[in-house]
């Protein structure tokens, strides 16, 4: 199974996968770090990523994704994946599963102001939830909770221990 962790920045994606990929023991990636430099300076600055900007990423990431499903590998992603479409890109295989981590606005920008050095900034939250076409084949889970119960969770919910 390849878990496909999506949401706006600040949802949690990269804290729940290395949780859930180190108690699973299953390969980690964060989509964060197939970004190019190019993207990465526009979301310095403030400037939301247009689908332009992230076609070659997500033509990444699918090739990653790709990857494990043909080493019939187990696996978490954290991907933003805000639009159906590029869920749709990404879906590869039947050995994606999308857990979506869904919180209120507030307590995202709660979050994003925590991390000063990230290069999403609590400016850019709007614009990642104006993009955000909430998901309706995705496990949704609680993204206000505590990492260890949205791990418990989803563990639980997609049958992942015996």
């Amino acid at each position: 199974m390849i878990i496909l962790l999506l949401g706006v920045a600040g949802s949690g994606k990269t804290t729940i996968g290395k949780l859930l990929s180190k108690r699973l023991g299953w390969e980690f990636a964060d989509a964060d770090d197939y970004h190019s430099a190019a993207n990465i300076t526009k979301m310095r600055n403030g400037i939301p990523l247009n689908d332009e900007d992230r076609r070659p990423w997500l033509e990444s990431l699918r090739s990653l994704i790709g990857s494990w499903s043909r080493a019939n590998a187990s696996a978490v992603l954290a991907c933003s994946a805000l639009k159906e479409a590029y869920r749709r890109f990404l879906h590869v295989s039947s050995a994606v599963r999308f857990v979506y981590l869904k919180a209120d606005q507030s307590v995202i920008l709660e979050r994003l102001r925590e991390r000063p050095n990230h290069y999403m900034k609590d400016t850019m939250l709007a614009s990642q939830f104006a993009a955000l076409e909430e998901p309706e084949d995705a496990l949704v889970i609680d993204a206000s909770r505590s990492p260890a119960e949205i791990v418990d969770e989803i563990v639980a919910r997609l049958d992942l221990e015996p």
